[in-house]
């Protein structure tokens, strides 16, 4: 019988109690984060409210399914068997708004889920030679992208706050009596009058007063004040939670002023199973594979980074075999997430910093908290409540969370040497200003063919081409690998 203290602490198994209060800790630390990505598609793509809160189900339950796959291990090849939650990256989001907006409803999820499966794959066959990638993605590279992932999803927190630029939550609307005086001049034209030009279209030139509505601004202002005073007078696991504690506080009063309802969630059922394919067969575009493949190069560069960060972490050695077997995992939870109507996957950077925090090293308290997860997927009254929560409360959190997302590409730049090399300069200046090009002229490609479309209208593809072009001919790829994996240790992007 083997001594107990011969058990690392990584592989240590705790009382089912202690497990559950830490598994908690840990999904509260993620589930912010986790529930953003599937509101903000789902929205994207136009879906029904009920659609919408399957999809944030389908996302819980794969979450848990996936972290359980990498914490405990299914063999020797596949899951890094270390303290690792999983969740969905944000580093994904803009790509696949962009689908959702070139193609929205059923059709358009169908691509995204097509493209993700798709992806999995291609990143299941690189697992094995992430290592010779890195020297492509110096920290000058991985600092850029994540600084423009950052800059284009708060385009997504300001307009939860204030409505979106277009439809009925747009900045101005059609007068309604020019509407008629058209109206009139159409009826006139089928009984003989001049006939009106096809195509003529009114301007929106009315104060829509549903935009910026005043209040809708100050609760999304106190969502975004409580989260910044939890963060600075927190301790411990309340800090953590900032963000999430923030959301429901915000929650609580807009739901006291009227402003957020319950009748989806009260229909909706205690328990359902999650079903894959529910929009149907995916449809694998090889330009829409290709955009999501670049973005899962970069989430396997930062789980790297993850992976070694934890090794340390938990003073366990993560040799390249073990490596391997947790990027394989970003494939395989990322070709789950596809079928399964949900997202790409990746480790959870702020729970890798919970393990510091609390100190307990055990994978089985990630093990309990995957299962906790795949739970609170199979509930369908957490999906519609999330659901529930009003827009503009959403936008006070996101205006921190997608912000943080910048601020790490600031942090990761900042190991960069700009004096001796200044070229580095322009390798950044030129990366970004491709990277805001769809953010500021999104119809900048009106003229140039379709196909390329997918690409060339994500500045998180723009800006990462770029980056790693820039960077090769001014620096070469002679970068040493550590300065990579230090770059991708920063990452907590997620």
């Amino acid at each position: 019988m083997s001594d107990a203290s011969s058990i690392h602490p990584v592989d240590e198994k705790l009382p089912v109690g202690k497990l559950a209060t830490l598994g908690i800790q840990h999904v509260l630390v993620m589930y912010g984060g986790a529930v953003a990505v599937p509101l903000i598609v789902g929205r994207a793509l136009q879906l029904s409210p009920e659609d919408v809160a399957f999809l944030i189900s389908a996302d819980l339950f794969v979450c848990g399914l996936v972290t359980i796959i990498q914490s405990l291990g299914v063999t020797r090849s596949v899951g890094i068997r270390l303290p690792v939650m999983m969740g969905v990256t944000f580093a994904s989001v803009g790509p696949m708004v962009s689908m959702a907006t070139m193609t929205p409803g059923q059709e358009g999820a169908r691509l995204i889920f097509g493209a993700i499966i798709g992806a999995g794959l291609v990143a299941l066959l690189l697992a094995p030679i992430m290592g010779r990638l890195l020297r492509f993605f110096p920290p000058i590279v991985t600092g850029t992208i994540i600084l423009v992932i950052g800059v284009t999803l708060m385009r997504v927190g300001v307009n939860w706050i204030f409505g979106n630029p277009f439809g009925p939550t747009a900045p101005k609307l059609v007068d309604p009596t020019h509407a008629e005086w058209l109206a009139e001049l159409k009826k006139l034209a089928t009984s003989g009058g001049a006939a009106v030009p096809d195509g003529v279209v009114l301007g929106a030139t009315v104060p829509n007063p549903v935009y910026a509505e005043p209040s809708h601004v100050a609760l999304a202002g106190f969502v975004l004040i409580s989260i910044l005073v939890v963060a600075r007078f927190g301790r411990g696991l309340i800090s953590n939670i900032a963000v999430l504690i923030g959301i429901v506080i915000g929650c609580v009063f807009a739901a006291g002023l009227g402003m957020m309802h319950f009748d989806r969630v009260a229909d909706a059922g205690w328990f359902a199973v999650v079903t894959p394919l529910r929009f149907g067969m995916p449809i694998f575009d090889p330009v829409l594979i290709a955009t999501m493949s670049l973005v899962m190069i970069v989430v396997m560069i930062e789980s790297t980074g993850m992976f070694l960060a934890l090794g340390e972490i938990t003073n366990k050695d993560v040799s390249q075999q073990q490596l391997t077997a947790g990027l394989r995992v970003d494939g395989i939870g990322t070709m789950i997430g596809g079928l399964f109507n949900t997202f790409p996957y990746t480790s959870f950077s702020q729970n890798v910093g919970l393990v510091g925090v609390t100190g307990v090293k055990s994978r089985y308290v990630c093990v309990m908290g995957g299962a906790i997860m795949i739970a609170l997927g199979l509930i369908p009254k957490m999906g519609a409540l999330v659901e529930a929560v009003p827009t503009f409360v959403l936008g006070g959190a996101g205006l921190v969370m997608f912000g943080m997302v910048a601020a790490t590409g600031v942090r990761i730049l900042s190991t960069v040497d700009f004096k001796s090399s200044r070229n580095n300069l322009f390798v950044v200046a030129v990366s970004v200003g491709f990277g805001l090009i769809p953010l500021i002229a999104p119809n900048f490609l009106m003229w140039m063919p379709h196909a390329i479309h997918p690409i060339i209208e994500s500045g998180i593809v723009l800006a990462s081409i770029s980056a790693v072009v820039l960077n090769a001919f001014f620096n070469g790829f002679s970068v040493e690998r550590s300065a990579s994996i230090n770059a991708a240790k920063l990452a907590d992007s997620h």
